[in-house]
């Protein structure tokens, strides 16, 4: 698939990693839905992208709601006829170990922390990715779905629903993309490390400390360096079933 010629829905689309490749594929003069759960980022968007070649469409979904996600991809196919790609990124975070003991006794994660993420990060992507893959067979379309998953897919701690989501996520993108071979379409993943986004800004500057330290390359990754994964997955017709880690070399620690 060339860049110019996709006609893609990116999810998260309102900020970080989402936001930046929405841009980037409207640089190349593709088609882009945004999707996502914010509707002044997703007002932001459009303005940034005001003079870029390509076309885009915001919307907003909620990825965790079965019919709003029907209806989003619905509509999405609609104002991009041949739709052909799905960025699959909209994520969140919500930190907590396992269980803990304080002066204040013993205390476990909530079952509404897990549930959370779980159904944002692992149950929110099938769902996107159901949808947009029924399109395409519907229509015969070849296509490709990259999943955005994570380092933390390996196990972190203080993330146990968050690695549970990414690593399930991960497992799916080396199921569907055995799977949709034989219909031509390709799923392929991406797993930043610790990337220089919004998302880093809540984080005390001990913790950062600690994250840099565990990253041989001495600094954190770029979204643009993301995005260059994310563009090999969709351009190289050959690849599919695999994850890629863009992380500055962490996961070999």
């Amino acid at each position: 698939m060339k860049l110019s010629s996709a006609r893609a829905i990116v999810t998260g689309a309102a900020r970080g990693l989402g936001r930046h490749f929405a841009l980037a594929l409207l640089r190349e003069g593709a088609g882009v839905v945004g999707g996502d759960i914010d509707p002044g980022g997703l007002r932001s968007l459009m303005a940034e992208a005001a003079g870029l070649p390509g076309s885009l469409t915001t919307l907003e979904v909620d990825i965790t709601a079965e019919a709003a996600v029907k209806e989003f991809v619905k509509a999405a196919s609609r104002s991009l006829p041949g739709l052909n790609a799905l960025i699959n990124n909209a994520g969140i975070l919500r930190d907590g170990v396992l269980a803990t003991k304080d002066p204040a006794g013993v205390r476990g994660m909530p079952l509404s922390m897990w549930s959370k993420i779980l159904n944002t990060n692992l149950t929110g992507q099938f769902l996107m990715a159901r949808e947009v893959v029924c399109v395409m067979l519907e229509s015969g379309t070849p296509g490709v779905v990259v999943n955005v998953s994570s380092l933390a897919r390996a196990g972190n701690p203080g993330q146990s629903n968050y690695a549970a989501s990414k690593a399930g996520l991960d497992a799916c993108t080396r199921t569907w993309a055995l799977e949709l071979a034989r219909a031509g379409i390709r799923v392929g993943g991406v797993a930043p490390g610790v990337i220089d986004t919004p998302i880093l800004e809540g984080i005390s500057e001990t913790a950062l400390a600690a994250l840099l330290a565990a990253i041989p390359l001495g600094r954190f990754g770029t979204a643009e360096e993301v995005w260059q994964a994310v563009s090999f997955i969709l351009t190289c017709e050959f690849f599919t079933g695999r994850t890629i880690e863009i992380d500055g070399g962490a996961s070999m620690g």
